[in-house]
């Protein structure tokens, strides 16, 4: 029995076959370090951001979708590709300069989709309209979609970590991507300071009802150079235990929507510049946890997905 409806089969399903993106690195920045929003970055951020495995973004576009396509294909056998716009915010940069960025992924042959991860307050109905008839004039039937960076939907806590924005900036960008037929993706850190079992529910709850196709858990690591990495030095930073994550990921997927597709249950971290990532353990290991602990439970994603469409009139049925 499959505990989790995972992205790998949302793809094949979507696209007959295998399907791998292919990580672009941009020389981008991002509103909340080059001092519009703020300097100082979200407080788990280091200064290389996420994609540390990327090649860097001194290479060309074309190059590295020609190079990292050659090298997935071959170690995965994938035969379709996501163009994958990766590192810091990809849509913070000028409209003519991002569609630039786009076009080579439109002339690699079995790239089917162009996926831009960026936050929710650098998107809005002109960038994604305009990106959208670019892609559907210069392609025959590549996709657009988005990856938005959330990370929780505790408000105060998105404050607490200096995240730049709010839930109802979230909430417009899905709305956006909806009346433009763009998928949404969300990145999620189930484990922040200030959050607990509660806001791994509430998470849940508000992408089901915002019906987002897909969701990427993390687990927090803590970075050199970013604002938590002081306070962990300082032991002013607690860290939830990895049972305690485990049971809030276990959580989070019985409340979770089960045709919202997972792509990961935790993330991975270099060793190298990072005081913490996942209790010291692979990230597979903790995966294979999770799974025997809902094997143990018998328990699944949308087991307690009964909460939407007016829950209270379920008596009267």
């Amino acid at each position: 029995m499959e505990r989790y409806y995972r992205y790998s089969k949302y793809l094949r399903e979507k696209y007959g076959v295998k399907t791998y993106k292919l990580p672009v690195n941009l020389p981008v920045t991002c509103p909340n370090r080059d001092g519009l929003l703020s300097e100082e970055g979200c407080a788990f951020c280091g200064e290389k951001g996420g994609g540390f495995d990327n090649l860097p973004s001194s290479v060309s576009v074309k190059e590295q979708l020609i190079k990292t396509k050659e090298y997935i294909g071959e170690k995965y056998g994938a035969e379709k590709f996501i163009a994958y716009y990766q590192t810091f915010t990809s849509s913070y940069l000028p409209l003519d300069k991002l569609l630039e960025y786009v076009a080579p992924a439109l002339e690699i042959n079995d790239i089917v989709e162009v996926s831009i991860s960026t936050r929710p307050d650098c998107i809005n109905q002109h960038y994604l309209k305009n990106l959208k008839d670019f892609i559907d004039k210069n392609s025959k039937g590549v996709n657009l979609s988005l990856e938005l960076g959330l990370q929780t939907v505790n408000y105060r806590t998105l404050k607490e970590i200096n995240r730049g924005h709010t839930l109802a900036e979230f909430i417009d960008a899905v709305l956006t991507a909806r009346s433009n037929n763009v998928e949404v993706g969300v990145h999620l850190i189930l484990n922040l300071p200030g959050d607990n079992k509660i806001d791994a529910i509430e998470n849940a709850k508000v992408l089901s009802a915002l019906k987002v196709d897909n969701v990427k858990l993390h687990a927090l690591y803590i970075r050199e150079g970013s604002d938590f990495a002081g306070r962990y030095k300082e032991g002013k930073l607690e860290i939830i235990s990895m049972d305690e994550y485990i049971e809030r990921v276990i959580t989070f997927l019985e409340y979770l929507d089960p045709k919202i597709a997972v792509q990961r249950l935790l993330g991975r971290a270099p060793e190298e510049n990072s005081l913490f990532v996942n209790w010291d353990h692979s990230w597979w290991k903790i995966h294979q946890l999770v799974l025997q602990e809902m094997k143990v439970r018998d328990t699944f994603q949308g087991k307690k997905f009964n909460y939407l469409q007016g829950k209270c009139l379920q008596k009267f049925i």
